[in-house]
């Protein structure tokens, strides 16, 4: 007799645990989860330019008189621009030697010889005045009908406010978790309580026209001058 009281304590005890499992297990998943998107497009106001001018010569002197010539000139045509001497930075002068392979008359390398000098310096313009610096950028090769050797690439374009829409966007991306949310609770006959998580998503910045893809560590476009930045939060709400 004893026995089967034990064993209906037992059996009582597993049921109540049971029970127990079952009513965590169910207010555990009493929430809703979804993804809200925060989207703006906007325009650069920052654009960084570089060139480099290049000199060869038989010797360091007249490679750095034929380099500061060529600065002169680079430095008159972007000023003629409009654009400030202040916000051209040229850097130090770098100083390489060439050489030439040497092959004897059967054909066979036979070492190298001295060819010269060939000096180059680097100039950087970094800028609001974005329009006239992208006019430059397009127009500096004409320098070169004037002996001028010269190298350039693309500009890169920033935004100087990012902090501004990176808040911008949380606040959006926030605000379209909640509807999508308070929706879902409203299909289900339930009303949204508050929230018990949030993670933010990647922040990426892409061209605004650009097919590019989006990077798990974010990315962040400076080929395009107009650009559309893009997050998403991860909102987990309770529901009533």
């Amino acid at each position: 007799m004893k026995k089967y009281i034990v064993l209906g304590v037992a059996a009582l005890a597993c049921a109540l645990v049971a029970g127990r499992a079952y009513t965590y297990k169910y207010r555990s998943q009493d929430t809703v989860v979804v993804t809200g998107l925060g989207e703006t497009e906007f325009t650069s106001d920052l654009i960084v330019w570089n060139g480099w001018i290049t000199a060869e010569a038989d010797n360091v002197a007249d490679g750095y008189a034929e380099l500061e010539r060529s600065k002169r000139k680079v430095q008159q045509f972007i000023a003629g621009r409009g654009i400030p001497a202040e916000t051209v930075v040229f850097d130090f002068v770098n100083t390489n030697k060439e050489y030439v392979p040497v092959y004897n008359e059967n054909g066979n390398w036979a070492g190298q010889r001295f060819a010269g000098y060939e000096l180059r310096q680097r100039f950087t313009i970094e800028s609001s005045e974005v329009e006239r610096v992208e006019t430059v950028s397009r127009e500096i090769s004409a320098l070169i009908a004037q002996g001028v050797s010269l190298e350039a690439s693309a500009p890169d374009y920033y935004y100087t406010k990012l902090d501004d829409v990176k808040l911008s966007l949380i606040e959006k991306a926030s605000a379209d978790a909640r509807l999508r949310a308070a929706k879902i609770a409203d299909n289900a006959g339930t009303r949204l309580g508050a929230v018990k998580s949030a993670r933010m998503g990647v922040f990426q910045i892409t061209g605004a026209n650009a097919n590019e893809e989006f990077s798990a560590g974010g990315s962040f476009n400076t080929s395009s001058r107009n650009k559309k930045a893009r997050i998403t939060m991860r909102i987990e709400y309770r529901v009533k």
